[in-house]
Order: structure tokens, then C-alpha cells, then sequence
């Protein structure tokens, strides 16, 4: 038996990228991500410098034999303000009032300044020119690149030149300051006019470096800016005809239907003698004109369902709190007739509780799914519909058939407009492939999961997944 879980998000666009005026930037909800991401980050930062810490108290004579020694307690300080920083991120993030000056950005400019202000004191301890720890300012400046726009990014690249270059300054014209490790010593002495113009030139060439990696960088992001801009133009054009063809399909449809209506109209005059006797002929092919009448009636019907479920796709303002038991027995008088036609035997045994739905589309869905789970039975057989309470909270509604099952293969399209397997068709003629499209609309619009288990000649289960219930006394 093949089990699939079927979960729809709530619908709706959700770029990557935000515009502001010109500039084309990462949306907020992406810049929320990265900030927990990086405070993730921040966070095991931290433990690797506590394990220093530890490991500086606790083996210091065998890091001492690698030339490795303790000189000062400035990992503690760095450790301190680590720890403010990212509980102060993350209040501000979860907390505190979205606003003028408390939003994504501001919250990535925070970041960014403090980060440079601890690594400029990591670069001035371990060593500005005698080590490459200054490499590390680059990295900030790729991230600027990525979420600012070019001009701000820019602005953090000049203040990682100004920083770094106060380093320099600091270690080679004001401080001495030995490097944190004995291994980066070098093996002579230079002079103290060399070893300041040696700081001079190091400080040009990283400065060049910083500007050259902001270049590049910028120019890259802009580039794939640039390009998602035109998908996401392009998406809304597509988007957009897909509505005017929905729109003109259900035009053609209204249209369709009246004179529809019309003719099964004449047909059953026809039926009833109102014209005069027929013969058995006649009689014959009434019968057949009707029943592909009714089948298209059926189609049109269900497409103007599933228009009218996407139009009010995100309508949420009509979700009240009904009782499934209501709502499972008007599906079930509804589909009386189809259960005595089939001579389906229908077993209910559904403990009642309450959630939180869209009344109508809830009736929609049940409607759809157990309406094929009577039409896809071989006569004769039954039909389940229990209920499995899994806590206070939740709990799910299961409709099981014992029919001709779906393909593994199929199983994962079952829900995309239109689609019907063979055998199905051969099962069921008048299908259109619309009835489950209209279950995943509804599913979608009031937050519910599906999961469905079928075997070929066996038969298959719906399982309606509801959180958020409440138990309702008998």
C-alpha cells in the first residue's frame, strides 16, 4: 500500500526580493531568517571561545609547548559582548514592536557594526600584519553585498577600511602589541621605521583588496538582482493571463449552462409524453442525450466551483467554529441518492468535535471525497467514515473505500486540475478530474493536511488532518 502526505502552505506570493523605490533588496521575512541563521552562528562562535577559555585553564603547559600562550582576557570581554549582542538581536526580533527604528535592517546594521568592533579587537590581539586574520573583514563585506543595497554596502566596506586601518595604526605606531601565538614570531628583527612601512603597505593592500571584493561582489549581486526582478515581472504577467483565462473560462461556462439547462429541459418534455408517444428508439437515445447532458451539467457545476474557491482563496474572514458531525451528515443526505444507485453500504462512526473552517468549503471537501469514495466502490461494498481523536488538540477524519485504488505512480497527481487516471476513467466516464482539485483549494484555504494510502484493487483512504479542534460532549 502506497501512504502520501499532502500539505499545502498558505497561498500567496512570497519573493525573495523586495522593491524599495529602484533598488531591489531581500524581503523582510528572508532578512528574519538570515538574522536567526547568524545568531545561530554568533551562538557557536561563543562555545568555541569558552572551550578556549577552558582549554587555556586546563592545558596550558601543552598549548605553551605549541606556542600557544595566554596574554590577556580579552576572549572573556569578546564572550560578554557576544552574549549581550544576540539576546539583544533576538529581543528585538521576537519582542519588541516592528517600527521606525526596530526592523530586519537596522537589526543586520547592529550586527554588522558590533561583529566588526569585536573582530577588530580579535585582528589588534592575535596580530593586524603578522598574521592573516585581517582576511576575515571580507566576509562582512560580502554579506553587505548580498543584503544591502550597493551604495550601503559600500558604506560597510569604508567602515572595515577605517577599522582595519586603526588597527594597523594602533599595533605599529601606538602599541607594541605581541601576537597571540609565538608560531607567527618571525625569525629576524626588523627595524622600527621598516616594520612601519611594512604596516603602511599592508594597510594599502588590504584596503585595496576590501574595495576590489566590494566591486566584484556588488557587481555579482546585482546581476542576479537584476534577474529576479525580470522572474518575478515575468511571473506576475503569467499570473496575471492565468487570471483573465480563468476569467474568460468561467464567462464561456455561464454561457454554457443556460442553454444546457435548457435542453435537458426539452429532453425530459420529451420523456414525459408532452410531444406525442415515442418509440422505444427514441426513448432510447433521450435517455443517452440526457445522461451526457447531466454529465456535462456535472463539469460545469464543477467548474464553477473551483473558480469560485480560487477567487476566495485567501477569504479567511468566514472561518467559524462548526461541528464535523454536522457537517459530514449534510454531505451524506446530500449524497443519499448516489450510495442507494451504487448500493454502497455507508458506516459512520465519527466522535464529534469542533474546528475552526470555512463552513462551506469544509462541506465542499467531505462532499468530494466521499462522493469518489462511493463512485470509485465496487458495488456492493462499503464505505467507512470514522474519526481518530490523537490528543485534546488534535485529530483527523478518515474515509476509506474499498474500490479499484489508485497507482503508486499516480498517486502524487491525484490532486493537479484535470488529472484522472485510466482507470479511472474506464470507471467512471463522466469524470472530469476537477472533484479533488476542489479538495485541495479547500484544504488549502482552511490549513488542513491530507494523507492518502491506496492499493490497486483494494481501494483507498482520505485522511483529513485537524489541528487546533475542541472535544464536544454528545
Amino acid at each position: 500500500m502506497t501512504i502520501t502526505e499532502f500539505s499545502w502552505g498558505k497561498p500567496g506570493d512570497q519573493s525573495l526580493f523586495g522593491m524599495n523605490g529602484e533598488k531591489l533588496k531581500l524581503s523582510d521575512d528572508v532578512l528574519i531568517t538570515n538574522i536567526r541563521w547568524f545568531i545561530t552562528f554568533r551562538w557557536i562562535l561563543i562555545a568555541i571561545l569558552v572551550f578556549f577559555e577552558i582549554l587555556m585553564l586546563s592545558a596550558s603547559d601543552i598549548l605553551a609547548k605549541v606556542g600557544i600562550t595566554e596574554q590577556q582576557k580579552w576572549p572573556i570581554a569578546i564572550i560578554i559582548v557576544l552574549i549581550i549582542a544576540n539576546i539583544a538581536y533576538l529581543f528585538a526580533l521576537d519582542y519588541c514592536k516592528s517600527g521606525k527604528y526596530n526592523s530586519p535592517t537596522i537589526n543586520l546594521w547592529a550586527q554588522i557594526i558590533v561583529d566588526l568592533i569585536c573582530l577588530s579587537v580579535v585582528v589588534h590581539y592575535i596580530g593586524s600584519t603578522s598574521t592573516p586574520i585581517s582576511f576575515f573583514y571580507v566576509l562582512h563585506i560580502a554579506l553587505a553585498c548580498i543584503f544591502f543595497s550597493t551604495r550601503e554596502s559600500l558604506y560597510v566596506t569604508i567602515l572595515v577600511c577605517v577599522m582595519d586601518a586603526i588597527v594597523i595604526a594602533i599595533d605599529n605606531f601606538l602599541i607594541n602589541q605581541a601576537p597571540l601565538s609565538a608560531l607567527v614570531k618571525g625569525d629576524y628583527i626588523l627595524s622600527e621605521s621598516a616594520r612601519r612601512d611594512g604596516a603602511i603597505i599592508w594597510m594599502l593592500f588590504l584596503d585595496i583588496l576590501f574595495l576590489v571584493v566590494w566591486y566584484v561582489v556588488s557587481r555579482l549581486s546585482l546581476i542576479v538582482r537584476n534577474h529576479e526582478r525580470h522572474l518575478s515581472h515575468a511571473y506576475k504577467q503569467i499570473k496575471q493571463a492565468q487570471v483573465e483565462k480563468d476569467q474568460y473560462a468561467l464567462l464561456i461556462t455561464h454561457q454554457l449552462k443556460s442553454p444546457l439547462d435548457a435542453i435537458r429541459s426539452k429532453i425530459n418534455l420529451i420523456k414525459e409524453g408532452y410531444l406525442g408517444e415515442m418509440t422505444p428508439e427514441i426513448s432510447e437515445a433521450l435517455d443517452q442525450m440526457d445522461f451526457r447532458a447531466k454529465n456535462m451539467s456535472g463539469l460545469i457545476l464543477d467548474l464553477l466551483r473551483l473558480e469560485r474557491l480560487k477567487t476566495n482563496c485567501l477569504d479567511t474572514a468566514k472561518s467559524e467554529s462548526i461541528a464535523i458531525k454536522t457537517v459530514l451528515k449534510k454531505c451524506i443526505d446530500k449524497l443519499t441518492p448516489l450510495i442507494n444507485t451504487k448500493k454502497i453500504s455507508l458506516h459512520v462512526s465519527v466522535e464529534n468535535f469542533s474546528c475552526q473552517c470555512i463552513p462551506d468549503q469544509l462541506e465542499i471537501l467531505f462532499e468530494n471525497i466521499i462522493s469518489n469514495a462511493i463512485t470509485y466502490s465496487h458495488e456492493g461494498t462499503s464505505v467507512e467514515i470514522i474519526s481518530e481523536i490523537i490528543s485534546n488538540h488534535q485529530a483527523n477524519i478518515i474515509i476509506t473505500d474499498h474500490g479499484i485504488g489508485i497507482e503508486s505512480k499516480e498517486l502524487p497527481n491525484i490532486f493537479n486540475e484535470y488529472f484522472y487516471s485510466p482507470r479511472a476513467a474506464l470507471h467512471n466516464k463522466a469524470t472530469s478530474g476537477i472533484g479533488l482539485s476542489i479538495v485541495k483549494i479547500a484544504a488549502e484555504n482552511n490549513k488542513l493536511k491530507i494523507k492518502v494510502a491506496s492499493e490497486p484493487g483494494v481501494g483507498t483512504s482520505f485522511t483529513v488532518v485537524f489541528d487546533n479542534i475542541q472535544l464536544l460532549k454528545e
